[in-house]
């Protein structure tokens, strides 16, 4: 490769559209690599903590207790640690406030979907602009291949002799925006593509456990309402 037609010097001879391409396309490269690692990370631990509260919580130990610990050393990465404090907290409330077992499941279960919801968007974070960048780089990529072959195709209207040395390196600063914007885009569609399919495996996982949760406090506010009720004693 002569020094005209590396790479470095296509980009510095290119027009400044197809230059104004290329510095969207490598930014929305460097931001996408940025997020994919974030998000790795956040999905990463957020899975850790839901395995490790999960056998906390399946122990057999009281869920008082359990709320207290939680509540003293909150994971910031545990999902289904907020859930659980969300659900049992409304659920202490209600019952202080002497509401009748239904309207506090109802209220129980209102707060754990609002907590679900919160997590949702906090795991699906970035996940859009990896979407963006991988839809619509490809094309990004093609506007300023088919503006450099434009320029290309109109700078031979001064050449008195056409040969493939003319149009040969037009047509190859043309193409640098399609290779830049497939580079931007295969990595930022294969990381939306996995990261969408863990998030829906925690989200499914925290419904699950929202619904075994809310299972375990209807039993416990029924058989409470139960003992108390008084046909549940016998006549002397």
């Amino acid at each position: 490769m002569t020094e005209g037609t590396s790479m470095w010097a296509l980009v510095l001879n290119a027009s400044w559209i197809v230059q104004f391409v290329l510095l969207m396309l490598v930014a929305a490269s460097i931001v996408s690599w940025v997020f994919i690692v974030q998000r790795a990370i956040v999905l990463r631990n957020a899975r850790r903590s839901a395995v490790s509260f999960e056998d906390r919580f399946w122990s057999g130990m009281d869920l008082g207790t359990l709320y207290r610990e939680v509540h003293g050393d909150s994971d910031p990465d545990g999902g289904m640690e907020r859930i659980f404090m969300a659900g049992f907290r409304e659920f202490t409330r209600l019952r202080g406030q002497g509401v009748d077992a239904d309207a506090m499941m109802d209220g129980v279960q209102r707060s754990m979907r609002v907590a679900v919801t919160r997590e949702q968007e906090s795991l699906e974070a970035h996940l859009p602009f990896l979407a963006t960048v991988g839809s619509t780089g490809p094309y990004v990529g093609l506007f300023g291949t088919v503006v450099g072959v434009m320029n290309s195709f109109r700078g031979l209207a001064h050449v008195q002799q056409t040969t493939l040395a003319a149009v040969a390196p037009g047509i190859a600063e043309a193409l640098v925006t399609t290779a830049v914007g497939l580079v931007a885009a295969i990595p930022a569609v294969v990381a939306f593509n996995r990261f969408n399919a863990r998030v829906e495996q925690l989200l499914t996982s925290y419904e699950t456990f929202a619904e075994e949760f809310s299972s375990i406090l209807h039993r416990q506010v029924h058989a409470q309402v139960k003992k108390q009720s008084p046909d549940s004693h016998g006549e002397g």
